[in-house]
């Protein structure tokens, strides 16, 4: 089966992230699939018209859990604070979706969503989360992300 889900695809949506190599493949391979994936979802995005600061928002609280998980350690808070990232972003994915008929932030929860829940407590795994959301911001801003 190809990069592609047609089923559950919107017309001219970018392949699925392939968050297996993104998460758990070695370095380079990684970085590689970050790059790949996040620019074509941070253009996609943008022509969708997510505004940076719904982005920025969620960003943000990535940013807090960072900062509170050690490198190198299990940190049972952090890894709770992301798990409840999950209810913000599906509120936040909500309220856009009654506002905005092509509802950017449910489509930027679709991809973020699975990658929370293969961080699975790993640190390692978790800043390559960070560095994917971060490489995503990165390319909706260089497209002209307002």
């Amino acid at each position: 089966m190809g990069r592609r889900h047609q089923h559950n695809q919107r017309r001219n949506e970018p392949a699925t992230p392939n968050l297996e190599v993104i998460m758990t493949g070695d370095d380079v391979a990684s970085a590689k699939e970050i790059v790949i994936a996040a620019k074509a979802w941070g253009e996609y995005l943008k022509n969708e018209r997510l505004t940076t600061a719904q982005i920025r928002s969620i960003f943000g609280e990535v940013r807090r859990i960072e900062m509170s998980w050690p490198v190198n350690t299990g940190s049972v808070s952090a890894e709770r604070a992301l798990i409840l990232l999950k209810p913000k972003l599906a509120y936040q994915a909500q309220r856009d979706a009654e506002k905005n008929r092509s509802a950017p932030v449910r489509q930027l929860e679709s991809i973020l969503q699975p990658a929370i829940d293969m961080v699975q407590g790993d640190r390692a795994r978790f800043q390559r989360f960070v560095d994917f959301f971060e490489a995503i911001l990165a390319y909706h801003k260089a497209a002209g992300g307002k």
